[in-house]
């Protein structure tokens, strides 16, 4: 998925640029781009496909039929994005000492195995605090270097949002539900509340799924806000937003237009 993929290349990426001088900023925002549009292709490449599939009971195949034509666009353009950048002078520099914990890789490896077996048998609350003590007493600079805020906007982003929807349509809101309104509609609310909540406002419509997940998918790509995966590359590389929102709007606007275009021919 998008986000953990950006769990795991985000470290990588921050210090391939410190050790060879590339701009930090260009490159991990070029990489939450590509997570975002990458993901999009399967049902399970993000939540948001997630939740499209199985509310519309879609086979694995027709999803990315559906999708494939436009990712393989979001690609190329995001591709033409990296060739038409500035080029960058490299210097690599010599590699710093690197320790290795041993206890902690142990502790980890084993408190990963317990935690997928605990949660599977719905022993959740024993997982979480076996976890916290292992690592209270073993390297209490894990849960102290943890970033608490990334959690909780995690919890708020996957808030179930079926009562705003409904509160939307009773009030006599008319949401679009298909076509380009569609698309437009559900990227521009992503930038605003992120693209998994935006899924769920529009399902209470019941509108066309493509256009919905091409919306939504294509809005994570916009401001930070747009998706949990932007946040993520954010917090973990410690880039401004504005350096972050340089690349990433321009990508946005270009994409938007181009989908646009494709959709009313």
């Amino acid at each position: 998925m998008n986000d953990t993929a950006m769990l795991v290349f985000i470290p990588l990426v921050v210090v391939l640029s410190e050790l060879s001088g590339m701009d930090k900023a260009r490159a991990v925002t070029l990489s939450a781009i590509a997570a975002n549009v990458g993901s999009a292709l399967t049902p399970i490449g993000n939540p948001q496909n997630i939740i499209i599939w199985r509310e519309y009971g879609l086979s694995f195949l027709a999803f990315v039929r559906g999708m494939l034509p436009f990712v393989l666009i979001w690609l190329t353009l995001l591709l033409a994005f990296v060739i038409l950048s500035p080029y960058e002078t490299l210097s690599i520099r010599s590699l710093p000492p690197v320790a290795f914990r041993r206890d902690l890789f142990v502790v980890s490896t084993s408190l990963l195995a317990l935690n997928i077996y605990l949660g599977e048998t719905g022993r959740h609350e024993l997982s979480i605090a076996l976890t916290l003590l292992a690592f209270l007493l073993l390297e209490r600079d894990v849960l102290l270097s943890f970033d608490w805020v990334l959690v909780l906007t995690f919890a708020f982003i996957f808030i179930d949002f079926n009562e705003f929807s409904a509160l939307l349509l009773k009030a006599g809101f008319s949401l679009p539900t298909e076509g380009a309104g569609l698309v437009l509609a559900s990227a521009g609310l992503s930038q605003l509340i992120s693209n998994v909540p935006a899924t769920v406002v529009f399902l209470g419509s019941k509108p066309a799924w493509l256009p919905l997940a091409l919306g939504v998918n294509v809005g994570g790509t916009g401001t930070v806000v747009g998706s949990l995966a932007n946040l993520i590359a954010v917090r973990i590389a410690r880039v401004s937003l504005r350096d972050f929102h340089r690349y990433s709007i321009a990508y946005f606007a270009v994409s938007i237009a181009l989908m646009i275009a494709i959709l009313r021919i």
